[in-house]
């Protein structure tokens, strides 16, 4: 008979406690306990007691192999209240029916004409950047992240609707992040359904302005409310989605990029170096941004790091079997892809910052499935190529015109609705004096 997955007592459980107490993070404790217990273990706090798998096998059994045993959809988690019948906690037909109705839009054939929207977002922000200040790089990002969002898959002008609508983001925001209702579901929230109500009212609003509309459909919004099968309520759904996973991967991807470079000045000078050669002066195109393949490595190797979707949640479905072990039906399981990104077997001194991981020759004797910052198989993130030009255009873009100097002691990941850094990456911003 198969043993269930193994769970924390005696030294492991004190050891995870402590660095939970200490460090003020459940990554901390999930480390811990990974190196106490090995690839498989169950959590086992109050109310909150998943299975947590670690490495490429149980990324590769998840994501690929199994995915057909394992369900995207648990009703009574905040996800699934916020988002309704978004393409993220739906599973099956369904999903497979938005999927193909959404991938046309953020094909990559497609992000061709979106980088001169990219471009121009940005450029807005840091127009309002003046010499000698300090700016919350997570804040300016998230910034441009939500004027891009909408201005290339909605084809809506966010800009004069980002400040009155902000609060009620980082509030949205927080209703999906981990906290209290982990351990107590049932928990009640009050505060949050004004904000989820504001940005609803947003959202059905340019719904109805676009049905008024007549023309191509080629963005995201115009290929929802074109298709005869999607209702206001289900268009809304996509929407948030997009809005919500959309953006926040990419502010907190961003954010760690610019702290990790500003940490590391010799990555910043070797970075602005290569944007200089590639760029000049001229604005960045999809074709001039693709040539930057040292910024490449860079972002790929923040997203090791610290992966913004640093985990995912599934259901057990069905009785499952791994690496000997018995899951029951209905368990929940998580995958850390944080934790796989940090196993010193397929990542030498995990913990240290260095691009030439990504380089060609290391690329090909890399284990499969060992690297997953955007999942894998069928119901890989919809949005990963979107993301990577995104990133790696306005990182160009701001290192093209600015000087950048951190300016504050040690940020640590925060497990947000993303692995954001806490408490956020102040920076000196100079304008270049040769741009």
């Amino acid at each position: 008979m198969l043993a269930e997955p193994p769970v924390p007592e005696g030294d492991a459980g004190l050891k995870a406690l402590k660095a939970l107490v200490r460090h003020r993070t459940l990554l901390a404790a999930l480390e811990t306990l990974h190196q106490e217990m090995g690839n498989i273990f169950r959590v086992t706090l109050p109310g909150f007691n998943p299975v947590v798998m670690v490495g490429p096998e149980a990324n590769r059994y998840l994501l690929i192999s199994n995915r057909d045993d394992v369900r995207w959809r648990m009703e009574h988690d905040p996800i699934t209240k916020l988002l309704h019948h978004g393409l993220l906690v739906v599973d099956e037909d369904l999903h497979d029916d938005l999927r193909r109705l959404m991938n046309p839009a953020l094909h990559r054939h497609m992000l061709i004409d979106y980088v001169a929207d990219m471009v121009l977002c940005t450029d807005q922000i840091t127009a309002t950047w003046t010499s000698g200040e300090r700016r919350d790089m997570l804040d300016e990002m998230r910034s441009i992240a939500l004027l891009i969002l909408f201005q290339t898959l909605f084809k809506v002008d966010f800009a004069p609707d980002l400040e009155r609508l902000w609060s009620s983001i980082l509030r949205v925001l927080k209703y999906i992040s981990p906290g209290p209702w982990l351990f107590w579901p049932g928990i009640p929230r009050p505060g949050y359904q004004r904000a989820i109500r504001r940005l609803d009212d947003y959202l059905f609003e340019i719904i109805r302005a676009r049905r008024k509309v007549v023309g191509e459909a080629n963005d995201l919004l115009g290929r929802l409310v074109t298709s005869p099968s999607m209702s206001d309520d289900l268009i809304r759904d996509q929407l948030l989605t997009m809005f919500v996973a959309g953006h926040d991967t990419s502010t907190a991807l961003m954010a760690w990029t610019l702290y990790l470079v500003g940490c590391h000045p010799e990555v910043m000078a070797r970075l602005q170096a290569e944007v200089d050669r590639v760029l000049g002066c001229d604005q960045p195109t999809y074709n001039l941004v693709s040539q930057l393949k040292y910024l490449d490595q860079v972002v790929k190797e923040v997203l090791r790091l610290y992966p913004p979707v640093h985990a995912g949640m599934r259901l057990a479905a069905v009785d499952l079997e791994f690496q000997g072990y018995r899951i029951p039906a209905g368990t929940r399981l998580m995958y850390s892809v944080y934790l796989s990104h940090r196993q010193a077997e397929y990542w030498p001194q995990p913990g240290r910052f260095d691009p030439e991981r990504f380089g060609p020759e290391q690329s090909r004797h890399r284990v499969p499935n060992s690297y997953v910052p955007f999942g894998g198989g069928p119901r890989n993130c919809i949005g990963a190529a979107f993301g990577l030009v995104e990133t790696k255009l306005v990182v160009a873009r701001v290192l093209q015109q600015f000087d950048l100097t951190l300016s504050q002691a040690k940020v640590r990941p925060q497990m947000g609705a993303t692995l954001e850094p806490s408490p956020g990456v102040s920076m000196l911003v100079q304008p270049r004096s040769n741009k």
